[in-house]
């Protein structure tokens, strides 16, 4: 498989704060790869940039060999190249089901009208998904009311029912009960091999994206620092004096 994802040459300033430079990188089609680096690196503002929030100011970013660089969301979306926040964003006031069906991918450019009937098929996926990430006992719960570490995974089934291509993930496992983190690791190798979902993970748990990763870019200060495979990164002196400063 070819590369889904090319990064190169990225820019992004906010002012006169450069948040990524000169970033490089790919990602292998039908592949899980980690994105690390500590805290202000230019992580999630690299994702944010990707999906089209924040539009570079230098620099390419092709998705399955399109400029997407200058596309919005919306569109960026179409394509298939969908991600997930470190605070979940649902609609907490309506149940599981409804946050489902909200985010479910239209068959055609127009949004389902508000009189319009719901396909039985549309609700049958949207329980599927639920009772893959372990809310279909929940499904007709208000998404307000549900713990954060299952907000995120209705957030994940959300993501899913847009049939991405690919899904960056920031921290997926943040805020959730450790006892869980397996299951969560499970089903996100699972949307990997058995949906084909190239995977692009934001993560600070070490354990997790060593476990899950077939490689990780490294950050800091908005520059890429190292790239390889787990147990190379692991090892590598600039990674640890990054995270620990230098000694």
């Amino acid at each position: 498989m070819g590369k889904i994802l090319k990064v190169d040459k990225v820019y992004k300033y906010f002012g006169g704060v450069k948040a990524n430079e000169n970033i490089s990188l790919a990602v292998e089609e039908g592949s899980i790869v980690g994105l690390i680096g500590p805290n202000g690196s230019g992580k999630t503002t690299l994702f944010n940039s990707i999906v089209g929030t924040h539009p570079i100011d230098e620099g390419s970013i092709q998705f399955e060999g399109k400029e997407v660089s200058e596309l919005p969301v919306p569109v960026v979306a179409k394509l298939g190249l969908l991600r997930t926040f470190q605070q979940t964003r649902i609609y907490g006031k309506l149940n599981c089901v409804q946050n489902m069906l909200i985010s479910a991918k239209p068959e055609k450019d127009n949004i389902f009208s508000m009189f319009a009937k719901i396909p039985e098929e549309l609700t049958a996926k949207s329980e599927n998904l639920l009772n893959f990430v372990g809310l279909y006992q929940k499904r007709k719960l208000r998404a307000g009311d549900l713990s954060f570490g299952q907000q995120k995974l209705l957030e994940l089934a959300m993501a899913l029912m847009n049939e991405p291509k690919m899904l960056l993930l920031d921290e997926p496992t943040a805020g959730i009960n450790p006892t869980l983190i397996n299951g969560i690791i499970d089903r996100l190798v699972t949307i990997n091999k058995e949906y084909g979902i190239t995977l692009f993970v934001i993560e600070h748990n070490m354990r997790v994206i060593m476990n899950l990763a077939q490689k990780i870019f490294c950050l800091a200060h908005g520059q890429l620092l190292a790239e390889g495979e787990p147990e190379q990164i692991k090892n590598d002196k600039r990674v640890i004096d990054a995270y620990l400063g230098a000694q």
